[in-house]
């Protein structure tokens, strides 16, 4: 049984980057992969909880862990990401576009600024990200790339118009980009949370008739952990998954089928 879990679940000797990886949904991914044998590149825009997150991961999974101070609404982000990551390790295995950002407003209130810097970091970041990720993934064989979609990205919710919308497109990059980088022996998908506590998602916590309608709309009966996503993600990125591309899978406690 032992020798059938490494075979299939083990990423031991892969190189993964996590993008907003300091914490939240991005550590919980970046623990899971770590505990499953990966070297880490973790990119934050806070240097203090990248050294944080550093210091834990190492101490928990004895793996190598570098970190990079990164703001992903910058054009030349991507690829100085990437290439600082071919740098370190000499190659990338995994890819998880997991930074993000929301803003909370009415629909009629948002402006132009504000479409800007949720697109800029939800989509367009995740889309070059991928680009020069998948550039260097040609040349080794090939690797796993694993976009954090959301509910929202087939459901509208209210308050959150700009960020459905950019996770909408998440769902749409992931579909063509699986079928564009198929041939390259690179399996691209999403994963999309329901509801976990994080310091993004916040204020819709400590909104209480929010909260209670969200858990109302939740079969389990209960929000998710960054851990529950971190497994999802360890899952696509093992050998486990091979034959699974093009796929959103939706950790949600069951609210998508209710």
């Amino acid at each position: 049984m032992d020798n059938y879990l490494e075979k299939t679940f083990s990423i031991a000797g892969k190189v993964a980057l996590v993008t907003g990886g300091a914490r939240g949904i991005g550590y919980g991914i970046a623990s899971a992969l770590a505990g499953a044998g990966a070297d880490l590149m973790l990119a934050a825009r806070t240097e203090s909880q990248l050294v944080t997150a550093q210091q834990q991961l190492v101490a928990d999974s004895r793996r190598r862990v570098e970190t990079m101070v990164a703001d992903l609404s910058q054009e030349d982000t991507p690829a100085r990401l990437i290439g600082e990551t071919i740098s370190r390790f000499g190659k990338i295995d995994i890819l998880v576009n997991n930074a993000g950002s929301n803003i909370r407003k009415p629909v009629l209130d948002f402006s132009s600024k504000d479409f800007d810097t949720i697109i800029d970091i939800q989509l367009k970041s995740a889309f070059f990200t991928a680009q020069c990720a998948a550039r260097e993934m040609a040349k080794t064989g090939g690797g796993r790339i694993i976009n954090l979609a959301s509910l929202t990205s087939k459901i509208g919710v209210s308050g959150i118009a700009l960020y459905g919308a950019a996770k909408g497109g998440i769902f749409a990059l992931t579909k063509a980009l699986a079928v564009e980088l198929a041939d390259a022996n690179i399996n691209v998908n999403a994963v999309a949370p329901g509801y976990v506590r994080t310091a993004m998602t916040e204020p819709a916590f400590s909104d209480e008739t929010r909260s209670q309608w969200m858990l109302s709309r939740i079969p389990i009966n209960r929000f998710g952990t960054p851990e529950e996503i971190g497994n999802t993600v360890l899952f696509l990125a093992s050998p486990a998954s091979n034959y699974i591309t093009g796929e959103v899978i939706y950790v949600d406690g069951g609210w998508m089928a209710a």
